[in-house]
């Protein structure tokens, strides 16, 4: 068999496996070696020693853009399905759990909450702001009365 078809059948193994386990990690070897394997269908063999040098050269360069992208989209990206990027400075309605822990509606759902020091606990249903998140605790704040500011 030709060593071109086998880099390349080798290279589309590994991309089925990338399917099958998913992670990126096996999508780099499988570009490789499949580009490898053109690359020996047009040029013809050049060697097992080239052709595993061609293939790492390829796997190399895969691997750098893939993390000059990464570092090109930043912090941004990381902060996509973090918590406090879309719970901080939310509305949330204060209430007390049957144990007397704190908790707050948001939403649809309710979370174990915690004011920051020195605030006192207002009763229930008092309308407070999401100030950060601390794990699965949301640090809230009671929220100004709009009609006693006015």
């Amino acid at each position: 068999m030709e060593p071109g078809l086998i880099w390349i059948l080798a290279g589309l193994l590994a991309l089925g496996a990338e399917l099958v386990l998913p992670g990126v990690y096996l999508v780099w070897a499988g570009f490789a070696a499949t580009g490898t394997g053109l690359v020996l269908l047009l040029a013809g063999d050049l060697g097992f020693g080239l052709d595993v040098a061609l293939f790492l050269a390829l796997l190399a360069a895969g691997v750098a853009g893939s993390l000059a992208m990464r570092r090109r989209t930043g912090a941004a990206s990381r902060r996509v399905n973090a918590p406090e990027a879309g719970l901080a400075g939310r509305a949330a309605t204060l209430l007390h759990g049957p144990d007397g822990a704190l908790r707050v509606r948001l939403g649809d759902s309710e979370w174990p909450a915690r004011l920051p020091r020195g605030v006192a606990v207002p009763a229930d249903g008092t309308a407070m702001r999401v100030e950060a998140v601390d794990g699965v605790v949301l640090v809230v704040r009671p929220q100004p009365d709009p009609a006693g500011q006015a």
